[in-house]
Parts: structure tokens; sequence; C-alpha cells
């Protein structure tokens, strides 16, 4: 008896570590170390290989369904696909209410292990491109036009602002600043609050802690990914966008929206830098990065709509 639970405890480890191989993701196989490095020749060291790796690997694991009633009333429910726990991690105090179940009802599910993971390698290129160019945009600190200066600010210049919005589910903690963090410089409560849930299933691990994402480089990477696969708001994502998921309602295109990497700026930082000509400096900054990382990458995005220039930026 005691051998035939032996050798199912062994066969149940085995299986569970079988299921946890097929569940993970790493850096894909056609982007190296030497070659990350060469990308950002100037980066931060804080900033390595090692650790967009193993972010890559541990956000794989989690699986988020947002509901939304209206564009602002949720319902996010969190599944660790190491165990295959669910948990409701938000539901808004009016998401049973009746005149919140009146309105309009969507449902997304965001798997972070599809994170540039489509069968077609062209379309993971691009899409690795598209998100190193807005972070290399991000955390430059050089030369205008020479793509060698991402990934050197952990943290933006300026920590004086504490980017705190009045936000009754992801209040901000007394003594804690907001400002930008992180790869794609996380900024505001809210948005600390929103990763936070969907990363670790707990609002309070970056609303009590913002500091993680400029000391700790998973979780940096982390909130990153965690940006760049889901959609919030209005706003669809830009992994949705830049892999052609994302297909623009004819409202939506009234306003100029369509898909390809300029529709990734006005998601990225649309109110600053959208809807102001070809010429705005920023747009064209992460333009020029994302033109830079196709080349690197040996790829190719022929029928790019690259610019925002005539979007209209999203409300709020």
């Amino acid at each position: 008896m005691k051998n035939k639970l032996n050798t199912l405890l062994i066969l149940t480890l085995c299986l569970f570590n079988f299921s946890l191989t097929k569940a993970s993701s790493t850096v894909p196989s056609y982007f190296s170390e030497k070659e990350f490095n060469s990308f950002f020749p100037q980066r931060n060291k804080f900033y390595s290989y090692v650790s967009f790796s193993k972010a890559i690997s541990a956000i794989s694991f989690i699986k988020i369904k947002i509901e939304k009633r209206g564009e602002w009333i949720y319902k996010i429910t969190r599944t660790d696909k190491r165990n295959n726990k669910e948990t409701v991690i938000r539901q808004d105090k009016d998401w049973n209410e009746t005149w919140a179940k009146a309105k309009p009802y969507s449902m997304s599910t965001i798997d972070y292990a599809g994170f540039c993971a489509s069968k077609d390698i062209n379309t993971n290129k691009k899409e690795l491109a598209a998100l190193f160019a807005h972070v290399a945009h991000e955390t430059r600190n050089g030369i205008n036009n020479k793509y060698n200066d991402g990934l050197m600010l952990s943290h933006e210049l300026d920590t004086n602002a504490n980017y705190t919005i009045a936000n009754v589910t992801y209040p901000a903690v007394a003594g804690k600043k907001y400002y930008g963090r992180g790869p794609i410089q996380l900024s505001y409560n809210s948005n600390y609050g929103f990763a936070s849930d969907c990363i670790f299933g707990d609002k309070n691990i970056l609303l009590k802690n913002p500091s993680l994402v400029s000391t700790n480089a998973v979780t940096a990477f982390e909130t990153a990914i965690y940006f760049w696969m889901t959609p919030q708001g209005a706003k669809p994502s830009p992994h949705d966008v830049i892999t052609a998921k994302w297909k623009p309602t004819a409202a939506e295109t009234q306003k100029g929206y369509k898909a390809g990497f300029g529709m990734t700026i006005n998601i990225v930082n649309g109110a600053l830098e959208c809807n102001k000509g070809p010429e705005m400096p920023a747009m064209k900054d992460r333009i020029g990065f994302y033109q830079y990382f196709l080349k690197r990458l040996n790829v190719t995005d022929v029928n790019c709509y690259c610019d925002c220039a005539k979007m209209q930026p999203f409300p709020g």
C-alpha cells in the first residue's frame, strides 16, 4: 500500500511539473541575451535579459477575466494556472445594482502567456519591436536619433510629484508616491493598484510598495507585460492592436483609429502625443525606435499605420 501511495505521489508531481512546463513562457528562442544587450547598450544593469525572461515566465501562469458593465463598473477574476484557482480580485460595489445591470455588458479574457506567442514568428517579432520601442522611449536618457539609450531609467527623473488621484478602488497610501517607474513608467495610484491586482492578486502589494517597480527587475518587467496585454477602459490592449486581433468600430474609425503601431502610441500616451500633427517629437521618437527594432529583428511592417498624428486621444 505504501509503495502504491509513493508511486501515486510521484505520478502526481510529474503531471504537475509537466503542466507548469506547458503553461509557462520564456523569452522567444530567436532573441538571445547577446542581442538584448546589444539592443540596449547603455541600459541600466537593473534591466537584464534574465529578469525579462523570469518576468515572462512568471506572468504566463496568470489569466484574467475582465467583465464590465458600461465602461467603468468592473468585475475581475484572476486564475493562477499553476493550481487552476480562480479568485475574484475586484468587484465594484455597484456591480449588482439594477441600473448597472442595464448597462452594456462586455467581457475579455487575458492570458498573459500569449505575449509574443503567436504561431507566426514575424508577428512575434513585430510585437517585440513595438514593446521595445515604447520602453526604450519611456526610459531613454541620451541623444536623439541614436536609438542606443533605452532602458536607462528605472524611474522618472522628477520624483517630487506624488501622481495621486481620487480612486475608491485603488486609493493612494499616505506617504507613497506613484511617479513613473519601470520600463513602461507605470504612474498613478489607480494604475499601480490595477497592475498589482492582475499580477499578484492583491492590489495592496504595489499600492503599499510602489518602489518595487524600480527595485525589483522582475516586477518591473511584469508591469510592462501586464500593461501591454491588458485592455483598460475604452482602450484595447497594445498586444491586440499590434497583432491585428483588434478591429476598430465604425465610430472608432471616425476618430482616426486604425490597427498599427500608431494606435499603440495612442494607448500609451495619446493625450500628449496624438492628434498633434506629423512632427510631434515624442511620437516621432517612438516611431523611430519601432523602425530601428524592426530592422534589428530582421522583420518588416510594410503596411504600418505608424503614427497617431490625426487620431483623437482617448478621454480621461
